[in-house]
């Protein structure tokens, strides 16, 4: 049977590559930075829509369980950070700066406090500190474009 705390981790941390990347092409790239710029805040929306989708399946699991979330609730939490994903893309990188952040720790805070019991300690732990990392970068980040700019 394949373990999936392990491969959680493994895939969590490499997930954390992408901002990585595309922040040190912010930074030392010249002819690239503002590409890295767009891929960077790209990357960011992705990552949200797909941590938030998991609220989608969740609440068509809820009705055979008791929790203090309602399916409706939880399909809401997943279409509230879709969207606002998808749009603060639309928004100029001055905005975006400010956004994501702000999606990233409300998503985990979500994690953490809409369903408790739901999930196992180590994914929440896990989602602390990615969440802990991709904030970090979105912060190297704005500082970065604020100071360029």
């Amino acid at each position: 049977m394949l373990a999936i705390r392990p491969l959680a981790f493994t895939f969590g941390l490499a997930g954390l590559i992408p901002f990585v990347v595309t922040l040190a092409i912010m930074v030392f790239s010249t002819h690239h930075g503002p590409l890295g710029t767009q891929l960077f805040y790209l990357y960011s929306a992705g990552i949200l829509a797909f941590l938030s989708g998991v609220y989608w399946p969740v609440s068509m699991q809820m009705g055979e369980h008791s929790y203090p979330l309602s399916p409706i609730h939880a399909m809401f939490l997943s279409q509230v950070f879709f969207v606002s994903a998808g749009l603060t893309l639309l928004l100029d990188w001055h905005l975006q700066a400010l956004i994501f952040p702000v999606l990233y720790i409300l998503l985990c805070l979500a994690d953490w406090f809409t369903l408790p019991g739901y999930w196992p300690r180590w994914y929440l732990n896990l989602r602390l500190m990615l969440t802990t990392g991709v904030v970090a970068c979105q912060a190297a980040a704005a500082t970065w474009l604020y100071l360029v700019n």
